[in-house]
């Protein structure tokens, strides 16, 4: 039959272990702080100039900012849990 609901969160909680170190945690933090200054460049200069040239660089660079800074809050890191092997 289906899985019961405790072991479908086991499973989720187990997918989100931290799998990155001090030293990368930083790096996805400060990188992501630089992508989201960016997307926020993008998006202001969206707004006055009306140009949607630069509307979707803007949001893209804003999500991937957000969840880069997502991984290094919870330490964990999506390429290394694909099984890809990182320097940090």
């Amino acid at each position: 039959m289906g899985q019961q609901p405790a072991e479908i969160e086991e499973r989720a909680r187990l997918k989100l272990q931290c799998n990155i170190e001090r030293k990368g945690r930083i790096g996805r933090v400060v990188i992501g702080m630089i992508l989201d200054l960016a997307g926020a460049v993008f998006l202001i200069l969206a707004l006055t100039t009306r140009e949607s040239v630069y509307l979707f660089p803007g949001i893209g660079l804003t999500i991937g900012g957000l969840f880069m800074i997502l991984e290094g809050a919870i330490g964990w890191c999506a390429i290394r849990a694909m099984g890809f092997k990182t320097k940090y």
